[in-house]
């Protein structure tokens, strides 16, 4: 079952969200909404839920740029910021205070599900953040010893190919953050993802079903569509 991607929108203008969340959720996306600064300082409290904030530059009360700032470097979570005014002093001090793309209003709603999609992509954890781990990790009932290369579940061997301890345990060594099929791909094949290229979904999915005997209906391998796969923390 893929997981849709949520998108947490922050623009005080209440007609806008309804058009550009319309639009988004025809393509797939989930959408929570919040219309100053304070009501998305209390929704980032559980910033897990989201994928990417769509931030709105001018706020009455606290701007953007000042939300931006307080949640810089504490939350990781993508954004992408939008403006009226298209200045690029704006453009500038978002970049600089952390935002991953910048968007002048009115804009096209093809163009920011384009930019979603990139900003997705780039946010996916750098080679460096998931090489190989190097010590025993325990997650969702999941014990994976890189040493030895085994994993057990609730005290029982799991047999896995080769191949398939590898995307385990890249997966479970960035658990709560997406990897895209193309790092995977790399990571675990080392090779370029090239177009109708199945070869990771194959092995992500007996992954899942060998998973899956020994944790019920307990899926800790979420499909993020368009974008790549996910291990749930403590699922």
């Amino acid at each position: 079952m893929s997981e849709q991607i949520r998108l947490l929108m922050v623009d005080d203008d209440t007609e806008l969200c309804e058009l550009i969340g319309d639009y988004l959720e025809h393509e797939g996306f989930e959408m929570e909404f919040a219309h100053d600064a304070d009501e998305a300082q209390h929704k980032l409290q559980r910033a897990e839920r989201y994928q990417l904030m769509i931030l709105d530059v001018m706020m009455p009360g606290r701007s953007g740029m000042d939300l931006l700032q307080e949640i810089r470097p504490r939350l990781q979570l993508p954004v992408i910021m939008l403006t009226g005014r298209g200045e690029d002093i704006d453009r500038i001090l978002g970049l600089e205070m952390g935002a991953d793309d910048y968007l002048s209003k009115p804009c096209n709603p093809r163009e920011l599900v384009a930019r979603i999609k990139a900003v997705l992509r780039r946010s996916g954890p750098k080679e460096h953040q998931t090489l190989f781990p190097d010590q025993p990790i325990a997650e969702a009932g999941i014990e994976l010893d890189p040493g030895v290369r085994e994993v057990t579940v609730g005290g029982h061997a799991l047999e896995l190919t080769g191949t398939e301890f590898n995307v385990l345990a890249y997966l479970m060594n960035s658990a709560g953050s997406v990897i895209s099929k193309e790092q995977l791909t790399e990571l675990v094949l080392h090779r370029k993802l090239t177009a109708y290229d199945r070869a990771i979904d194959v092995h992500v999915s007996r992954v899942r079903q060998k998973l899956g005997k020994r944790l019920a209906e307990c899926e800790v391998i979420k499909t993020v569509r368009g974008v790549g796969y996910q291990f749930i923390r403590g699922a």
